[in-house]
């Protein structure tokens, strides 16, 4: 009888744990819904806007950093050079500003993207790059070989400087079906400013 007793003991306060813990975590999901705080959406649209390198070249550690400091701080567009006046020109469009120049205390568009590339043969495991990578796109261990993931990498060159051997190349990305896109119609508009036109090709002055 008292084995009875202590297994029914046992059995009660099993169920009384699992039926305390089933209310407490109704009354955490309701309250984790009823008192949910709403992200800015033009923040998130902002972000969306920047290239994600994560390089710091804005002054902020990150892009969704530097997209809240616009909101919030009233920052100027024209601090990301791998965007470059592409990323501007959308930012202005966005915000329904004009599109200022980039900022070249900031840094210069590049005019090709690259991709970190690691001449393995001379590293020496330090793991200074994979500490400065704010993506996580290079793949080592402490006194092994690195090697980049050529997918994941942004091109921030962030992993350049630590290096203490120089083994870190940063190399063009050759355009491909996969990342070849149109002209944005800005692009396009000074490209055909900047193309010698014959004569018959050249739009009537309407002012003449």
């Amino acid at each position: 009888m008292p084995e009875l007793s202590a297994l029914q003991l046992l059995l009660t306060g099993v169920i009384a744990m699992v039926v305390l813990s089933a209310v407490f975590g109704a009354i955490l999901g309701f309250a984790a819904i009823r008192f949910k705080v709403e992200g800015n959406p033009l923040v998130e649209q902002i972000d969306a806007l920047l290239p994600q390198t994560q390089c710091g070249q804005c002054g902020h550690p990150g892009c969704r950093p530097y997209a809240q400091a616009i909101v919030d701080e009233g920052e100027a567009i024209n601090h990301c050079p791998p965007g470059g006046q592409a990323t501007i020109n959308a930012l202005a469009n966005l915000l329904d500003i004009p599109a200022p120049e980039l900022d070249e205390e900031h840094g210069e568009e590049a005019e090709l993207k690259t991709v970190a590339y690691i001449r393995e043969a001379e590293c020496i495991g330090c793991t200074k790059c994979i500490v400065a990578c704010p993506v996580d796109a290079i793949l080592g261990a402490a006194k092994l070989m690195h090697t980049v993931i050529a997918d994941e990498c942004t091109g921030c060159d962030l992993c350049v400087e630590p290096c203490p051997v120089d083994c870190i190349d940063m190399l063009p990305v050759p355009k491909s079906l996969s990342d070849w896109h149109w002209d944005t119609p800005d692009q396009a508009v000074s490209t055909r400013r900047n193309t010698q036109l014959i004569a018959t090709d050249r739009e009537p002055d309407v002012a003449a």
